[in-house]
Formats: structure tokens, C-alpha cells, sequence
């Protein structure tokens, strides 16, 4: 079976999506700011909350826009170099996951969800507006980021489809949404537990 060169750039394409993603923003402001490993400080995430928490408001904001953009950036560069949607976002749960389980810090990551933000804000703006609307009503309901986020990033996938109808890429979209939301399963059971 012959492989074209199309098919080669694409795969090179991925593996470079995965180890953009393992670029940890909050690692690497955390180190710079205070000299701390953020894995050891707060509650040991290396996302934006805790770099809050820890850093102060200016952490916080690097280390979101940092996530954003890498994001961003990973789909934005497929669209410039004319790939097809199923490749962008192929790239967009390459990010994910590289962000997720980082090859250059034992695999332990942050939550992706300002990746998730950031690639979707890229590959289709009107759907990440619409996943915004829907957190600010759940959150104004139930006064929850977590709970918020959660439901707003499932629909994600459904927002897509109203606005391009497209089933290939409104599939693709579905795991690549579930994984954000796997990953706050500690937050989830800490909400229980909270409540009972």
C-alpha cells in the first residue's frame, strides 16, 4: 500500500498537534513567576485556577491566554495549510489529549478546558459563542463553574451540527468533548460529596 505524501505531512501534522498540547503554560509560569512546581502547590493542577490560586490574577491570565492559544493555534495552522475539517479536528483532539497526558511531564496535565476553548473558538467561532451562552445559563442557575462547563461542553457537538449540519465532524466533535468532561470526574464526585 502506497503512502502519499499528503498522508505523511498530516500525520506529522498530529504528532506535532499532540506535543504542542504538552507544552504546559501553568508549568512554565508557575517556574518563571515563583520558581514553584505547580503539581505540588494548591490543589496541584496546572491549570489556570490554581495558577490563580497560587500566582495571583496575573498567573491566572497567562496561563489561560497560553492554553487558548495553543489551542488555537493547532487548529488555526491546519486551516492555513488547507486541510480538511476531519484533519483539523483530528489535531483538535491531538491538543487535547497532549495537554491531557503531556509526554514531557510523565503524562499528568492539566483539564483541558481552555485547550478545548481556544481550538473550538478557531474551528468553528459560532459554536464556541452558543457553548459560552449555555455556561453562562447553567452557571446562573446552578452557581457551579464545574457543573456549568460540564453541561455546556457536551453540547458543544449539538451547537456544531445546528450551525453546519455536518455529521462526519458533529461525530468527531463527541469524543473530543466527552474526554474534557471525563477528566473532571474528581471535581464532579468532590460536588457530591459536598452536597450530601
Amino acid at each position: 500500500m502506497m503512502i502519499h505524501m499528503e498522508e505523511v505531512q498530516w500525520g506529522l501534522y498530529l504528532v506535532l498537534s499532540y506535543l504542542v498540547g504538552g507544552v504546559m503554560t501553568g508549568y512554565l509560569v508557575a517556574k518563571v513567576l515563583k520558581g514553584v512546581d505547580l503539581r505540588t502547590e494548591g490543589s496541584r493542577n496546572i491549570g489556570a485556577r490554581n495558577a490563580g490560586r497560587v500566582l495571583g490574577p496575573a498567573g491566572f491570565v497567562l496561563t489561560l491566554v497560553g492554553d487558548l492559544v495553543k489551542g488555537g493555534a493547532v487548529v488555526w495552522a491546519a486551516v492555513e495549510l488547507g486541510y480538511p475539517p476531519v484533519i483539523q479536528l483530528l489535531g483538535f483532539l491531538a491538543v487535547i489529549i497532549g495537554h491531557l497526558y503531556p509526554v514531557f511531564l510523565k503524562f499528568h496535565g492539566g483539564k483541558g478546558v481552555a485547550s478545548f476553548i481556544g481550538a473550538l473558538l478557531v474551528f468553528n467561532w459560532l459554536s464556541a459563542v452558543l457553548v459560552g451562552a449555555a455556561f453562562l445559563l447553567f452557571y446562573s442557575i446552578r452557581r457551579s463553574l464545574t457543573v456549568a462547563g460540564l453541561f455546556s461542553f457536551v453540547l458543544a457537538p449539538f451547537f456544531y451540527w445546528l450551525t453546519e449540519k455536518q455529521w462526519l465532524e458533529t461525530l468527531l466533535l463527541i469524543p473530543i468533548s466527552l474526554i474534557v468532561v471525563y477528566v473532571q470526574k474528581e471535581d464532579i464526585k468532590e460536588r457530591i460529596m459536598l452536597r450530601e
